[in-house]
C-alpha cells in the first residue's frame, strides 16, 4: 500500500496522514497501561503523545508513574532523532524475562520536546500488553518508531515492508 492510498477516517477516527511533519506534542489524558511479565509497568492518565505525519502515536509517560526499578540503563544504545535530539535507552527486566532497549527517553530533548525531558516511551511490541483506555494496542510495523495503533488511528503506517521512501 502507498501512501496515496490513504484511509479516509470516520468519524471519531485520526489520520496518521493529517498529523504534521515537523510532529507535535499534545498531552493526554487517556489512560495508559504497559504490562510485562504479569506486572503493570506503568500506568498513567497524564502521558504526552507525539503525532508525525505516517506514524502512529508514541506514548511519553511521567518516570513518577513507571515501575523504575524495573528499567536499567541501556548503555549500548543511543539514536538520534532529527525533531527530539539524542535519545537514550532502558532495558526492561521483570524476574526471568529481560528485553534489550525496551523503551527510551530524552535527557535534553529540543526546545519543541523538552515537556517529555525524562519522559519514557516502550515499544508496544516488546511488551506483553500495552493499552490506551483498556484498548489493546497493536504495535506499529518495523520495531523502529514504536507507534501504537488503536481503532481511532488510521493509516497506512510507515514501518510495513515498502514503506521507508515515505
Amino acid at each position: 500500500m502507498s501512501h496515496s492510498q490513504r484511509i479516509e477516517p470516520k468519524p471519531g477516527q485520526e489520520s496518521v496522514w493529517d498529523y504534521p511533519r515537523p510532529p507535535r506534542l499534545e498531552q493526554s489524558s487517556k489512560q495508559i497501561k504497559i504490562v510485562f511479565n504479569g506486572i503493570t509497568i506503568a500506568n498513567s492518565c497524564n502521558t504526552y503523545r507525539v503525532l508525525e505525519t505516517s506514524h502512529p502515536p508514541v506514548y511519553y509517560i511521567p518516570p513518577k508513574e513507571i515501575r523504575i526499578e524495573y528499567l536499567q540503563p541501556a548503555n549500548s544504545q543511543r539514536s538520534f532523532c532529527e525533531w527530539k535530539g539524542f535519545a537514550n535507552y532502558y532495558d526492561l527486566i521483570v524476574e526471568d524475562r529481560q528485553v534489550a532497549n525496551a523503551a527510551w527517553y530524552y535527557t535534553q530533548p529540543s526546545a519543541n520536546f523538552t515537556p517529555i525531558k525524562n519522559y519514557v516511551a516502550f515499544y508496544p511490541s516488546k511488551m506483553d500488553a500495552c493499552y490506551v483506555d483498556d484498548e489493546l494496542v497493536q504495535a506499529q510495523a518495523g520495531d523502529f518508531y514504536g507507534g501504537w495503533i488503536t481503532q481511532d488511528i488510521v493509516g497506512p503506517f510507515k514501518g510495513e515492508p515498502g514503506t521507508w521512501g515515505w
